[in-house]
């Protein structure tokens, strides 16, 4: 087996976490899983697994993914979500990386996937991210979101071959919940960085996001998946910047301000697409069942806080 250690951060995963560990045996004798609060059986299935529990609290995604990183038994870490699984392709890539060189990096392809449907345009299709590091070199950055690897100066990146598929979320509302939860994550985030908002932003930011990734980056091809994807980094960039104004007006950073914020800001006439189905691959009820944003502030937005 590879002497490279397989990290993952997780919390709740009880649904996920047991196939993303088992798709894992075979490349490596030392898988660590580090669970901040989880709640369900997320614990019970990782000590069942084999892999390494490690429990502690969460620091925010940068600094949590390198604490994990401490507990590994070998120097060069596979970091991976417990969403997430590897194919066959990749498995072979692993197994035959020489891991010599401590100033390579190596960055891995994923498909995306909403419901079962396999994204291959728009904001998720081609993506890829530096997953394999040494970390004698290499670390997180300590971002509370959207965190990166710090590469210093004279690190090379090299790309494997195979995918990682990233199984991201089951139905609409999980997702909108997640970009909920990231939306206002990386509005602290640019609070602390001194960025700013405008009334401008928070209006024609979603629409361009919108525009990007639906037409420019061809979204529509992958059908309602596409239209759904399109939308909801929509969504994600108006509560974004409508939560950095409310933050650069009052300083008040409570997450529930959101609410009147979001509502305030409705009457720019900026409309969501709300979707009320269960799974992605599901027929489509006759007019998409469009909600405008002042019911779904009641309707979904109290619940998700």
């Amino acid at each position: 087996m590879q002497k490279i250690s397989i990290v993952i951060v997780c919390k709740n995963e009880e649904e996920h976490i047991g196939a993303c560990l088992l798709n894992l045996r075979g490349i490596t004798d030392d898988i660590v899983v580090l669970d901040n609060g989880s709640q369900d059986r997320t614990r019970e299935i990782i000590a069942d697994s084999g892999a390494r529990l490690v429990i502690d609290k969460w620091l925010g995604y940068g600094k949590t993914k390198n604490a994990a990183a401490i507990h590994a038994k070998y120097d060069w870490i596979f970091s991976m979500d417990a969403d997430e699984e590897v194919d066959e392709e990749l498995k072979n890539s692993l197994k035959e990386l020489p891991l010599k060189n401590e100033t390579e990096v190596y960055k891995v392809s994923f498909k995306n996937f909403l419901g079962s449907k396999h994204l291959k345009f728009g904001e998720w299709g081609k993506d890829r991210h530096i997953r394999i590091y040494n970390r004698r070199k290499v670390s997180w950055d300590e971002e509370a979101v959207h965190e990166k690897l710090l590469l210093p100066e004279g690190v090379s990146v090299k790309h494997l071959k195979g995918f990682i598929n990233h199984y991201t979320v089951r139905n609409t509302k999980d997702y909108s919940e997640k970009m909920l939860r990231y939306a206002l994550l990386n509005a602290e985030k640019y609070a602390a960085q001194g960025k700013r908002s405008s009334a401008w932003k928070v209006f024609f930011a979603p629409k361009f996001s919108f525009i990007k990734y639906y037409f420019f980056k061809l979204g529509f091809l992958d059908g309602w998946a596409g239209l759904v994807c399109a939308k909801m980094t929509s969504y994600y960039t108006f509560v974004k910047y409508a939560r950095l104004l409310e933050i650069n007006k009052s300083k008040v950073k409570s997450p529930d301000k959101i609410i009147d914020s979001a509502f305030h800001f409705s009457r720019l006439s900026f409309d969501f697409l709300i979707l009320n189905h269960d799974q992605f691959h599901s027929n489509i009820p006759p007019g998409h069942r469009g909600v405008p944003w002042g019911e779904f502030k009641s309707s979904h937005l109290r619940a998700s806080l």
